[in-house]
Formats: C-alpha cells, sequence, structure tokens
C-alpha cells in the first residue's frame, strides 16, 4: 500500500470523530428547538384552559377550581384574611375576605373563581365591613399589643393598621381565659386566640389525627391540644405552628423576643400581597 494511500485513501479517526461530534451537535440543536416548540404548546394550552375574570375591573387568570383569594394573590390584588392557608381545605371562619360578586357579600376562600365574574374588593362597603371584624375580635379577646411575642409579626394587628382602628366600636368583653401550658413544646394563649381553626386544620400527625380540636361550645368554644397525639412534637414543627398561627395564641416555649422590635415582618412593610 502507497503512503499516499495510506495517508489519504481513508478517513482518518480524527475527521470520523469530528463528524460524529459534528452530528451530535446538530441532533441537540434539534431536539432543543423540538422541546422549546413542545414548552410553547404546553404554555398555550395552559393560558387557554385559565378562566378570565375581573377584580375591580381588573382582568385577572385563574386555574380551574381555584377560589378568588388564592387567584386574587396570584394577580398581584390583595384580599385581606385571617383563617386561610393556601392548599389546605378552607373554613371561611374570619370572615376578613368577604368580596361582592353579582351584588352578594361572600368569602373569598370558599368561592370558585367562574368565567367572567366581576369580584368587587375595594369599596367603601367591604371597608366597613372588614374593619367592623377586625374591631370585634380585639373586644373578644385580651390583645395587649406591645406586650405580645408575635407583636409586629401578627396579622391582626397589621389588619388593625391597615383598616385605621383606633376606638372599636363595640365594648370590651375581657373575658377570663386561661392559658394552656401543659405541652412540652407549645403553650395556647387563648387570650389571643380568634378561632380561625389554622392550627387544627394545617397540622396532623403520620395516622391523620389533628394535634388540635375545638372544644366546648359557643361563648365557651376554644382551641385545645390534643397531649397524646402532641407529645413527641418536634421544635422545628413547634416553629412551623407559632409561624402559621396569625395572632399570638401559639407560642413555642423559651423561644420568646428573639426578633427585635422594627425589624419584623409588619414592622416597616404593611400587610399586603409582598409580603403574605
Amino acid at each position: 500500500m502507497s503512503i499516499f494511500k495510506k495517508l489519504f485513501g481513508k478517513k482518518s479517526s480524527i475527521g470520523s470523530a469530528v463528524e460524529k461530534k459534528e452530528e451530535v451537535k446538530i441532533e441537540a440543536t434539534v431536539d432543543s428547538e423540538t422541546k422549546i416548540e413542545e414548552d410553547k404548546e404546553i404554555k398555550h394550552k395552559a393560558m387557554s384552559e385559565k378562566i378570565k375574570f375581573t377584580i375591580d375591573g381588573k382582568e385577572c387568570l385563574a386555574d380551574k377550581g381555584q377560589n378568588v383569594l388564592d387567584a386574587a394573590l396570584d394577580n398581584g390584588v390583595y384580599i385581606p384574611f385571617l383563617c386561610h392557608v393556601r392548599g389546605v381545605k378552607q373554613a371561611g371562619s374570619c370572615r376578613v375576605c368577604n368580596v361582592k360578586v353579582a351584588g352578594r357579600t361572600m368569602t373569598a376562600c370558599t368561592t370558585p373563581v367562574a368565567p367572567g365574574m366581576e369580584v368587587e374588593n375595594e369599596t367603601a362597603e367591604l371597608t366597613d365591613l372588614r374593619k367592623a371584624i377586625i374591631e370585634a375580635l380585639f373586644v373578644e379577646g385580651n390583645h395587649f399589643c406591645p406586650a405580645c411575642e408575635k407583636s409586629g409579626n401578627c396579622e391582626l394587628q397589621a389588619l388593625a393598621y391597615k383598616f385605621e382602628m383606633m376606638v372599636p366600636r363595640f365594648p370590651y368583653e375581657f373575658p377570663q381565659k386561661a392559658i394552656d401550658a401543659d405541652n412540652d413544646k407549645i403553650m395556647i394563649e387563648r387570650n389571643r386566640c380568634i378561632l380561625c381553626k389554622r392550627c387544627v386544620r394545617s397540622f396532623q400527625d403520620d395516622q391523620g389525627r389533628s394535634y388540635f380540636a375545638f372544644n366546648k361550645r359557643g361563648h365557651e368554644l376554644e382551641i385545645k391540644i390534643d397531649q397524646e397525639v402532641a407529645a413527641n412534637l418536634t421544635d422545628e414543627k413547634a416553629q412551623e405552628i407559632m409561624d402559621t398561627c396569625p395572632v399570638g395564641a401559639l407560642l413555642k416555649k423559651e423561644k420568646g423576643f428573639d426578633e427585635p422590635i422594627g425589624t419584623r415582618k409588619f414592622d416597616k412593610t404593611p400587610i399586603g400581597c409582598d409580603n403574605i
């Protein structure tokens, strides 16, 4: 075999490798373009399945089955609330998220979005209604904000500031409510509890048993902890429970005032979409 044939008669291994690399690059480019087109189709399909509705004239989009409150927050519209926890079954307990739909007042957290729905949120009537509810929650408990561990992180306190509550229109009840400190990790300060049911709906053990439940009836209704279920409560879970409570009713023991006043959640930024 001549030297010429040895050199040029066959493709060198280097040349073959380069060509193979180019082919892989082309295939990768095609795959990438195909994926982009598929993503566009998925996004277009998802958008086409969105439900259109309005809040105070602003056009909004919602997923099928989504409630008005979550849909509003997803669209940057703040509807006040206290009892709602996203992803947890709605209760409609606090009534603070009342909106108007077709002239009727209803809770945004329990109302599913419908195509073409027109929601009223910022009206003088609704503002006064929400303010009255906040005032009622203050007078039926014993709230002393300056001495509360949750001050500055309290959603009830933040809403009182938002609605410029000064002197409640209702007389104070000053009820006698006991503190439950039997659990090793969590104490219940019932003087601050607003019976929102967040804790009852949000926290269960591995067997589906709730850590908390309502006890008694009527004006004596209160939150109670199941000591057997909560016997092995961890520090992490206790902190999560404290953070989920919108007021200072559920407190992790040995926590105290570890965050200075002035740096807390609502100290500098009023309650709304940006910090919920």
